[in-house]
C-alpha cells in the first residue's frame, strides 16, 4: 500500500510537473507594455510600437577618438565596409556614398516614382537643360564617382536627389571624407540594426560586431596606427543590453549572498537540512503558481510580473518557519488548533492587499496583483496541508536558546518606548503632510540603470551625428495604408518647412522609400513619351558637352518607368528599405499609423513643441513627446496604484475588525502597520529618494509581513501567552527576511534597491512596533 506521505508527494510533484509545462509554453514579455493601460489612446500605443521596432530604436552611435585625422577617417571606412559585409545591419553611414550596390540599384530602378524633383517642368525643354547641367557639375563633387557609371541612364540626376533626401536636415561635420565631431576630434558613424529594438539578443550580438569591426580595423592599420584609437558606443540597443547585464549580475551576487545567509540561519534554527530543504517547497509552489496563474488567465506574463511578484511572496519562507519551529516544539495538532487560524488569517490580510490591484486598468498592475494572490494562498496552503505530511508528526527542533528568553524579556518592557514611538510617528506624519505633494516621482526614468554620465554622452554623440531622437516623433493615422501615405507626405511637406527655418533638425519618413499611389503616378505622368523626350533633349543639349544622341539609356528608361506603374511594398521584399518602411508604417486595429521620428534643431536641447504644434494644425497629425507621455502614463499608474491600495487596506480594516472583534486590539494592529510604513516613507524620503512604483510594492510587503507579526503578539491579547517558540519563529522570520531584502538595498539597480531599502528595515521595525503596541502589558 501506498503511504499517505508518499500519494501527497507524488500529488503536489504531479502539480508542479503541470506547472512547469503551463509556463514552459507560455509566452513571455520584458517590453515596456507593461506599463501600457488596457486601453490606451492612439499616442500611448505608438510608444510600444516605436519603442520594439521603432527605426528609432534600432539605432547605434559611434564615435572613433584618438590618433589624428586621417587614422580615425581610416579605421571609419574599414569598419564600415566590415559591417556592411556582415548582413547584421540595415545601414551603416559614416559620410560615404550613402547606398551600398544593391541599394544603389534599387533606387536607380524606381528612381522616377522616389524622386521628388520629378514634375512637368523639369522634363520641359528648360528643365531638361538645367537638369543636365546640374548633373555634370556634379561629377566633380564627392558624389561625382557615384553618379558617373549612370550618366547615360540618369542625366537628370534622379539618382542623386534621391540619395540626398535620405539623409535630410542638418547633417554632421565632415573631415577627410567621414563625418566627425563638431569640434573635429572623433570620427562619427550611424548605424541601424536588422535586429528590433525589443529583441535585447539580437542588439547585444549586433554590439558585439560592432567590437569586432573596430578591433579589426586596428588591427588592418599599417605601422600600428590603430593602438591610440578607442571608440564609444551608444543607442538604446546599449542601454538595454547594459540594463540587462547589470540587472543579471546584480541579482546573481546578491542572490548568492542573500541564500547564503537565510540558509545559514535556517539551518541554525532547524539543525536539519531535510527540514531546509522541506521549507523551500511553499515557496517554490508559489512562484511557480503565480505564473501559472497569470500565464492562463492572460496569455502573457511580464517579466517585471514574475521579478516583483517573486519578492511579495517572499513571505512563504515565513511560513514554513512558523510552522517548523512551532509545531516541532508543541505539536501538530496544538499548531493547527491555535497557529494556522492566525497563519490564515494574515494570509487573507495579503490577499485582500494583492487582491485590490486586480481591478487595475494597467494589465501590468493587475498581473502584478494576481501573481502575487496566487503565490500566497498556495505558498499556505502547501504550509497546510503538504508539509505536514512530508515532515511527519514529529520533527526535531532545536529548543530556544537563553538569547530567545532574553529578547522576550525585553520584548516584555517593548511597550515602555510607546511614547517615545509615538513622537517619532507624529514627527514622520508631520512631514509626510508637508512633503505630500512631492512625495511620489512622475519620471520613469527612476526605474531607469542608465547613469547620468551615459546620458550625456549619448546626447552629445547625438548632437554630433544630427541623430533622430528617441524621444520625440509625430504620429499620422489613416484609414488605409495609402490614406496614411498620403496624410503623412502631407506632414511632411509642412515639416520640410521647419528643417528649412532651422525649428528641427530633420525627420524620419517611410514615403522616402514608399511614396504614396498618387504621388507616385503624378509624378510617372510628368514623365514624356519617348518622341517627345527625344526632341526636346535635342533642343536642350545644343550647347552641351554631353550630345543627346548618347542617351538612349535614358529615354529607354523613362519608357520602362511609365509602363511599370507605381511602386508597391511587396517591391521593396529583400531590401533594407523593406524593414525601415514597416518599422515606421504600421497596421492598427483602426487603420494604418506612421511615425515619423524628428531630430533636435542644431545645439538645442529642446524640441520647439508650440512651433511644431502651430505647424502641424488642422493636419489630423498628432505631436508626441515620448518621455512626456510615459511621465504622465507612470504619473496616473503610481497614482491608481496608491488608490488600489489604499481601498485593498481598507478591506483588511474590515476582515481585521470582524476578525478580532475589539477595536482597541484592532487599533494596536493597524496602528502598528500604519506607523510602520509611514516611519519607512518619511525615512526614505528624507534621505533623498523620490519615491516609485516599487517603493509601493515594498509598503504592500511591509503589510503583508507585519500584518503575521502584529497578529502574533495579538494571540497574547486573546489569552494565548508568547510562548519561547512562538517568539523564535518570529525571530528567525524576521531575520529572514531582513536579510533576503536588505542585501537588495545594496544593490545600484534602482528596482532592487527600492525593494530593499523598504522591506528590509521595515520588517525589523514591524516586529519591533508590533511588541510596543500589540503585546498587551497584563501577559508580560
Amino acid at each position: 500500500m501506498m503511504s499517505s506521505r508518499l500519494r501527497v508527494f507524488l500529488l503536489w510533484l504531479l502539480l508542479m510537473c503541470a506547472g512547469v509545462a503551463v509556463v514552459a509554453n507560455s509566452r513571455f514579455s520584458t517590453d515596456i507594455s507593461f506599463f501600457l493601460p488596457s486601453r490606451p489612446t492612439p499616442e500611448q500605443q505608438v510608444l510600444v510600437s516605436q519603442l520594439q521596432d521603432g527605426s528609432v530604436s534600432r539605432l547605434l552611435m559611434l564615435a572613433v577618438e584618438g590618433g589624428d585625422e586621417s587614422q580615425r577617417a581610416v579605421a571609419s571606412r574599414a569598419m564600415r565596409k566590415g559591417l556592411l559585409a556582415g548582413g547584421q545591419f540595415l545601414s551603416v553611414q559614416n559620410g560615404e556614398a550613402a547606398a551600398t550596390d544593391g541599394e544603389r540599384d534599387f533606387f536607380l530602378r524606381y528612381r522616377y516614382q522616389l524622386s521628388p524633383a520629378v514634375n512637368d517642368q523639369r522634363f520641359s525643354e528648360a528643365g531638361l537643360r538645367e537638369a543636365v547641367g546640374d548633373t555634370i557639375q556634379s561629377l566633380a563633387s564627392p558624389m561625382g564617382l557615384l553618379i558617373k557609371p549612370f550618366l547615360a541612364q540618369d542625366p537628370t540626376g534622379e539618382l542623386l536627389a534621391v540619395l540626398e533626401q535620405l539623409n535630410p536636415g542638418a547633417q554632421p561635420e565632415m573631415r577627410a571624407g567621414v563625418w566627425a565631431s563638431r569640434d573635429g576630434e572623433r570620427a562619427m558613424m550611424l548605424l541601424e540594426t536588422r535586429a528590433q529594438g525589443s529583441d535585447i539578443d539580437g542588439q547585444a550580438q549586433s554590439i558585439e560586431r560592432v567590437r569586432e569591426a573596430f578591433d579589426a580595423a586596428k588591427a588592418g592599420m599599417a605601422d600600428g596606427g590603430g593602438a591610440g584609437l578607442s571608440m564609444q558606443l551608444s543607442g538604446p540597443g546599449v542601454f538595454a543590453v547594459k540594463s540587462r547585464e547589470s540587472i543579471k549580475a546584480e541579482v546573481s551576487k546578491l542572490l548568492l549572498i542573500s541564500t547564503l545567509g537565510i540558509v545559514g540561519v535556517l539551518l541554525w534554527a532547524y539543525r536539519s537540512p531535510r527540514l531546509l530543504a522541506l521549507g523551500l517547497l511553499p515557496m517554490l509552489s508559489g512562484a511557480l503558481a503565480g505564473a501559472v496563474v497569470v500565464s492562463l488567465v492572460y496569455g502573457t506574463v511580464f517579466g517585471i510580473t514574475v521579478g516583483f511578484g517573486s519578492a511579495l511572496i517572499g513571505e512563504a519562507v515565513d511560513y514554513a518557519i512558523y510552522f517548523f519551529v512551532q509545531s516541532g516544539r508543541l505539536g501538530l495538532a496544538h499548531w493547527r488548533r491555535s497557529f494556522w487560524p492566525t497563519i490564515r488569517l494574515g494570509v487573507m490580510t495579503s490577499a485582500l492587499g494583492f487582491g485590490a490591484l486586480l481591478f487595475s486598468g494597467f494589465p501590468g498592475l493587475a498581473q502584478l496583483g494576481l501573481y502575487a494572490l496566487s503565490g500566497v494562498v498556495t505558498a499556505a496552503l502547501v504550509t497546510r496541508f503538504v508539509l505536514p505530511t512530508l515532515a511527519g508528526q514529529v520533527h526535531s527542533v532545536p529548543e530556544p536558546g537563553r538569547w530567545v528568553h532574553s529578547v522576550l524579556a525585553l520584548l516584555g518592557q517593548a511597550y515602555r518606548l510607546r511614547i517615545g514611538v509615538l513622537a517619532l510617528a507624529m514627527a514622520a506624519g508631520s512631514y509626510l503632510w508637508l512633503e505630500r505633494d512631492d512625495l511620489w516621482g512622475a519620471n520613469l526614468s527612476a526605474l531607469s540603470t542608465v547613469t547620468e554620465a551615459e546620458g550625456a554622452n549619448d546626447g552629445r554623440l547625438r548632437a554630433d551625428l544630427a541623430a533622430p531622437d528617441a524621444r520625440y516623433l509625430v504620429l499620422v493615422t489613416g484609414a488605409s495604408q495609402e490614406a496614411a501615405l498620403q496624410a503623412a507626405e502631407e506632414v511632411g511637406d509642412r515639416l520640410d518647412g521647419l528643417v528649412h527655418e532651422g525649428v528641427i533638425g530633420g525627420y524620419d519618413t517611410p514615403v522616402r522609400f514608399l511614396p504614396s499611389a498618387e504621388r507616385q503616378n503624378r509624378r510617372l505622368a510628368a514623365l514624356p513619351e519617348p518622341s517627345v523626350l527625344q526632341a526636346r533633349l535635342a533642343a536642350a543639349l545644343v550647347d552641351s558637352p554631353l550630345s543627346a544622341s548618347k542617351l538612349g539609356p535614358f529615354i529607354d528608361g523613362v519608357a520602362s518607368a511609365r509602363s511599370a506603374g507605381a511602386l508597391q511594398r511587396k517591391d521593396l521584399d529583400g531590401t533594407a528599405m523593406a524593414l525601415a518602411v514597416d518599422a515606421m508604417l504600421t497596421r492598427s486595429v483602426k487603420g494604418w499609423n506612421v511615425m515619423l521620428p524628428l531630430r533636435l534643431p542644431s545645439d538645442e536641447s529642446d524640441m520647439p513643441v508650440a512651433r511644431l504644434e502651430a505647424a502641424l494644425a488642422g493636419s489630423g497629425a498628432v505631436f508626441v513627446d515620448m518621455k512626456g507621455e510615459f511621465d504622465t502614463l507612470y504619473g496616473g499608474y503610481v497614482s491608481e496604484a496608491v488608490s488600489l491600495s489604499l481601498a485593498g487596506c481598507a478591506l483588511i480594516v474590515l476582515l481585521l475588525g470582524l476578525t478580532l472583534r475589539s477595536p482597541i486590539r484592532l487599533m494596536r494592529v493597524l496602528l502598528t502597520l500604519v506607523l510602520t510604513v509611514a516611519v519607512v516613507i518619511a525615512g526614505l524620503h528624507a534621505s533623498g529618494e523620490k519615491l516609485h512604483l516599487l517603493h509601493l510594492v515594498g509598503m504592500l510587503l511591509i503589510v503583508a509581513v507585519g500584518s503575521n507579526y502584529a497578529l502574533f503578539f495579538d494571540r497574547a491579547a486573546g489569552g494565548e501567552p508568547l510562548d519561547a517558540a512562538t517568539l523564535m519563529s518570529l525571530c528567525v522570520a524576521t531575520l529572514t527576511t531582513a536579510i533576503g531584502f536588505g542585501t537588495l538595498a545594496a544593490s545600484r539597480v534602482p528596482v532592487l534597491n527600492a525593494i530593499g531599502t523598504t522591506v528590509g528595515p521595515g520588517a525589523l521595525l514591524a516586529l519591533l512596533l508590533a511588541a510596543v503596541f500589540v503585546y498587551p502589558p497584563q501577559r508580560r
